[in-house]
C-alpha cells in the first residue's frame, strides 16, 4: 500500500482493473479512485465458497466498493449481490490467443511429451481417488502437475507421474501431444467448468471432462467433446477412443472450431468486461 501511490503518481485512466483482488482492501479502492474513473474486478475463483473463503477476506469486504464485480460462476451473481455489489457481470472463463493457439510439434517434441490419457493439474483431495480408480480399470494414464506427492493414493500413482507443472510452449505442447486431456473439477470451487474447458480445445486438445450443464452448453457431448459421470465411465469412454483413431482427430477438430465459435477467448472477453464497466452498472 505504501509503495501504490507513488508507482501510479500523477495517472488518469478510464478504469482501473483489479485481477482476483486477494490482497485488495477498501482502502486501496479508494486510492485507486483518485487515479481511475470506473474500478472494477474479475475474480475466476470463488470467493463466497468454501475452499477459498480464509484466503478471499479481503475480496469479499471490498465488494461494495467496486463499481463492477465480474465472476465465473453463477451462483457468486446472487452471493455479490447480497453482499452489497453495484453490478455484478457473470462470464465463463477463457482461453488466450496467443498462449493457447496451436503449436507444430517437432519429432522431438513428439516423442518427449507423447501420452496417450493426458491429467495435466494440481493434486486435490478428489482427483486421487479418481486417478486411481482409472489405474485399476486399466486407463494409460499420464499425469503432470503439483503436489501430486501429497495424494494418500501416491502409492498406485507414482509411476504415472511424469513432472510437475509446466508453462508457456511446453504446457501448450503438453496437451498437444496427449490422445486425450482429461478435464477435472475442482469440488471446493463449486466449478461446473474450468481454464482447460477451454485451453484443451483451444490448442487442438480432446477434452475428456466431467458431465455438467456448463460444459454441455459449450459443447456438443460426443462430438465436439468427451463427457462422463464417473470413473467407470471415464475409463470406457477412454479406452474406446483410444482405439479410434479418426473418431478421435474428428472430435478434436470440432471442438476446436466450437470453441472458436463460442468466442470464450481473453480479448473477447475483457472487451465485454470493459465496455460493461464504462457503461456504468447497465442491467
Amino acid at each position: 500500500m505504501r509503495a501504490l501511490p507513488r508507482r501510479l503518481g500523477r495517472a488518469r485512466f478510464d478504469l482501473c482493473l483489479v485481477d482476483s483482488g486477494e490482497w485488495v482492501t477498501p482502502r486501496v479502492i479508494r486510492l485507486l479512485r483518485q487515479h481511475a474513473t470506473k474500478v472494477a474486478n474479475y475474480n475466476i475463483d470463488d470467493p463466497f465458497g468454501g475452499r477459498d473463503l480464509a484466503r478471499s477476506t479481503a475480496y469479499r469486504k471490498s465488494v461494495s466498493s467496486y463499481d463492477l464485480c465480474v465472476v465465473v460462476r453463477s451462483e457468486n451473481v446472487d452471493e455479490a449481490k447480497r453482499m452489497g455489489a453495484k453490478d455484478v457481470l457473470r462470464v465463463f472463463r477463457s482461453a488466450d490467443e496467443v498462449n493457447h493457439a496451436p503449436r507444430i510439434p517437432s519429432a522431438v517434441d513428439i516423442e518427449r511429451l507423447q501420452s496417450d490419457v493426458l491429467f495435466l493439474g494440481t493434486w486435490f483431495p478428489e482427483r486421487g481417488p479418481f486417478l486411481a480408480r482409472l489405474v485399476q480399470l486399466g486407463v494409460p494414464l499420464t499425469i503432470r502437475g503439483a503436489n501430486w506427492n501429497k495424494a494418500p493414493e501416491w502409492p498406485v500413482l507414482r509411476d504415472y507421474w511424469k513432472g510437475g507443472s509446466v508453462q508457456g510452449d511446453e504446457y501448450a505442447l503438453t496437451i498437444q501431444c496427449a490422445k486425450l486431456n482429461l478435464g477435472l473439477l475442482s469440488k471446493g470451487n463449486r466449478d461446473l467448468h474450468t481454464t482447460r474447458s477451454l485451453e484443451i480445445p483451444a490448442l487442438g486438445g480432446l477434452l475428456c471432462a466431467e458431465r455438467t450443464t456448463e460444459h454441455l452448453e459449450m459443447y456438443v457431448e460426443g462430438e465436439e467433446a468427451v463427457f462422463w459421470a464417473d470413473a467407470e465411465e471415464c475409463a470406457a469412454a477412454c479406452l474406446d477412443l483410444l482405439a479410434d483413431d479418426e473418431r478421435r482427430r474428428r472430435i478434436a477438430a470440432a471442438g476446436h472450431a466450437r470453441h472458436l465459435k463460442n468466442g470464450h477467448r481473453n480479448e473477447i472477453v475483457m472487451r465485454t468486461i470493459v465496455e460493461r464497466a464504462l457503461a456504468g452498472g447497465l442491467t
